[in-house]
């Protein structure tokens, strides 16, 4: 009896001392959540309309439904919400076909004055969709200005091409459907291909959600972009951004298998999830778990061959599209290149060029530019002192290739989105940038409208580029920072290293012995471990 008195002691004393009414659970991450409202001074700002700052005598983490992840989400459905309402003015229909038929109404420039264009409309037709055309096989005749004509092909890669296919073929059997609510062909395919990049979304925002780790609530700012207002439904880069997204995940979670598939199937969405294998590189390299890194390189090669590779023998030419056109397209409006030719009048680097004939100076510039960006962020993570987190250095990779590519379409900032507020989770210096880049919208539609119809010239559009790329650089210069004095990086607070290193997390430094010494930590530099940080061997 006293033997079991004493026990029933002890544990009245533990509840007493935790204040709970029941054991404490095995996985107790919410204890030391951030807590925003507290640490944060534009949040707690803002909390004041729901009743202020969370208390210190708070239990948080004991909310069994709305929790931080439900939250969230919540939040991303309104401002998806807000976002289809904003391309909801591109899908009105008027009697304008032959003989009254009912058509989408697009006069008076409706798609720019009303800041409501997405690209998915005109490429139902563009793209041979309303013909029920399987992309790559189907190809058209386009006149070229010199009098020439040139076949086309779908071109976009794969599994986006993939998307827009099934996207037709579901409002094709909804247009058949009579007992489902009508509307024109093109207005349907929107609101499917709406519907699937909206979830892609929701999975973007919950693998960010997973990724942030104590700082649970920084992802509400993925959320709550103005970018996903302006951008979420103007093309398919939120399937990117979700195979992006869970291909960290999966590598957080120790699964480079995983991550190598998620990131191929990226790619063969849009390129930029293959980008994170770099920074995944050389991290791999400096805490000696290159093998990790081959497993999941060879994953997403594989992945991506198996998109890839059935399209590429079947409809080679169709294939190749894609990556045609890259190569022939010129300075997009966005891109550093076509801001100095607005206002210098420079003419480029390869001057004026036919129809059908590439920028091969552009071309190799902007890819000797990345690849400086690429070698810059690989001396950074080998030689700071203390390895930086994945996070940083996948956001500075990005960046730089947006900065420095021939081509920045508006959507490519929400590839930024996820990848800043895991890298850098400043909430206000977050929401300023977000909002300037969606500004860029406004001057953007109001270029293409033409001066000529009462539309703006266009370096007022391309001085607000000059200022979304300065506020990008500052996010970088702001990041290195922090690389470099790891002390003012928020997410390394109490004791974390890097919640989306995987295997990285809490490694120890143990470079190859072939790497020399000029790309090695440099001296005095403490390496992180689980067990705390202690001195590199030089």
């Amino acid at each position: 009896m006293a033997e079991d008195t004493g026990d029933s002691t002890a544990e009245s004393g533990n509840r007493a001392t935790v204040g709970s009414p029941a054991a404490l659970a095995d996985d107790r991450r919410s204890a030391d959540r951030d807590l925003p409202s507290r640490t944060d001074r534009l949040t707690a700002e803002a909390s004041s309309v729901l009743g202020g700052p969370v208390g210190r005598r708070a239990l948080v983490g004991r909310q069994r439904f709305w929790t931080p992840l439900r939250v969230i989400l919540l939040l991303a459905v309104i401002f998806l919400a807000l976002g289809w309402s904003t391309k909801a003015a591109c899908l009105q229909q008027a009697p304008n076909g032959p003989d009254g038929a009912l058509g989408l109404d697009w006069s008076g420039s409706r798609q720019y004055t009303a800041l409501c264009y997405s690209d998915t409309v005109p490429l139902y037709g563009a793209e041979r969709l309303d013909e029920g055309a399987f992309p790559y096989k189907k190809s058209w005749e386009e006149p070229a200005a010199d009098g020439s004509v040139q076949t086309r092909y779908m071109e976009y890669p794969v599994l986006a091409g993939l998307y827009q296919y099934a996207s037709m073929t579901v409002a094709k059997a909804w247009h058949a459907a009579p007992w489902l609510p009508g509307a024109l062909q093109v207005v349907l395919y929107f609101n499917v291909v709406a519907f699937g990049l909206a979830v892609a979304w929701l999975v973007t925002v919950w693998s960010t959600v997973l990724l942030a780790g104590r700082r649970v609530w920084d992802a509400a700012l993925v959320a709550v972009s103005p970018l996903v207002v302006v951008h979420a439904f103007t093309n398919f880069d939120p399937l990117a951004t979700a195979f992006a997204g869970t291909g960290l995940l999966a590598w957080a979670r120790r699964k480079p298998v995983l991550a190598g598939v998620l990131l191929g199937l990226g790619g063969a969405t849009k390129l930029y999830p293959l980008m994170l294998l770099g920074p995944l590189l050389v991290l791999c390299l400096r805490a000696g778990r290159v093998r990790d890194w081959w497993r999941a390189t060879v994953a997403a090669a594989a992945a991506w061959l198996v998109v890839n590779l059935p399209i590429a023998l079947a409809f080679p030419a169709g294939w190749r599209e894609f990556f045609r056109l890259n190569s022939e397209r010129g300075a997009d409006p966005d891109s550093l290149y076509n801001v100095v030719s607005s206002f210098t009048g420079w003419a480029g680097f390869d001057g004026v060029l036919a129809r059908g004939e590439s920028p091969t100076i552009l071309n190799a510039v902007s890819l000797l530019l990345f690849v400086a960006v690429c070698v810059g962020v690989g001396w950074i993570a080998l030689t700071a002192q203390r390895r930086p987190r994945v996070a940083q250095l996948c956001f500075l990779v990005v960046a730089g290739f947006l900065l420095t590519n021939k081509v920045w379409s508006p959507q490519y900032s929400l590839w930024l989105v996820p990848l800043a507020v895991l890298a850098l989770p400043h909430r206000r210096i977050l929401l300023a940038w977000m909002a300037i880049d969606a500004l860029v919208w406004v001057p953007r539609m109001y270029y293409y409208l033409g001066v000529g119809n009462k539309g703006l010239p266009e370096q007022w559009f391309t001085a607000t580029v000059v200022v979304r790329d300065i506020a990008v650089i500052a996010l970088c210069v702001m990041v290195i920072r922090q690389i470099y004095r790891p002390a003012e990086d928020l997410v390394r607070g109490a004791g974390v290293d890097d919640p989306v290193g995987g295997v990285l997390d809490g490694a120890p430094d143990a470079p190859p012995g072939w790497l020399p010494r000029w790309l090695r930590p440099r001296p005095g530099a403490r390496a992180w471990s689980a067990a705390g940080p202690r001195a590199v061997p030089q």
